[in-house]
């Protein structure tokens, strides 16, 4: 699903976030990305997502080179792609519905349909009885709940999370991760940025650790 072949990605003034990194992550994985602040965890989700190119190498999604991703079709290409983050990103002028419902309605998904995928992701996530309140009066679990449900509206392949539980507690962090690994158990392939070591040693998944944006460790402990 993921393959990453000498990567490098320099910024301007020279620092280099990512250093000739090599990476496969297989479809139908969940694995985690550690490393210390500046490690280069988000630059890598970045690049990912095609939010960033790299200087150098090659960046391959589900058999496409980012490299060839034509400016005009970015948007169709993050559309096979969740995107959770740690600050939610959710519009507090609208309530969780629509939040919910605004990568479809960006896709141009007709209405009706639209409607069934919001509760269906709202569902998954325990949060269709919310659909019409305002994110502002939801916890901070549950607003990243409703986060994880817009990320997987548009059913994608591969759903990426940078520090998705850094702002909770470990009741939460440990609820969210949950989430995470019933959508792996029907095929979504995940890659989560995090620090938490013990809740991800719980889980007992394949964690990549990077340091000064150089692979560090590549530990699967089901091999």
């Amino acid at each position: 699903m993921i393959q990453l072949d000498n990567v490098t990605k320099r910024f301007p003034g020279g620092q280099e976030a990512i250093s000739e990194l090599s990476l496969t992550v297989e479809r139908g994985e969940m694995v985690f990305v550690t490393g210390h602040s500046g490690a280069g965890k988000s630059t890598l989700l970045r690049l990912i997502a095609l939010i960033e190119r790299p200087t150098s190498g090659q960046v391959v999604v589900d058999n496409q080179n980012t490299r060839f991703v034509k400016r005009r079709k970015i948007p169709a290409y993050r559309r096979q792609i969740g995107m959770v983050f740690q600050d939610h990103r959710l519009l507090y002028d609208r309530p969780v519905f629509d939040n919910v419902a605004l990568p479809l309605i960006i896709a141009g998904i007709h209405h009706r349909d639209a409607e069934r995928r919001v509760r269906a992701a709202l569902d998954q996530v325990g949060l269709l009885h919310k659909e019409k309140q305002n994110p502002q009066t939801l916890s901070a679990g549950e607003q990243q709940r409703v986060g994880i449900a817009r990320a997987i509206v548009t059913r994608p392949k591969l759903l990426i999370a940078d520090e998705p539980t850094g702002n909770l507690d470990p009741d939460l962090s440990l609820e969210v991760m949950r989430i995470f690994r019933r959508f792996n158990e029907v095929g979504v392939t995940l890659l989560i940025a995090s620090h938490d070591i013990s809740l991800i040693d719980r889980l007992g998944c394949r964690r990549i650790a990077l340091e000064d944006g150089r692979l560090q460790q590549d530990i699967d402990p089901w091999q």
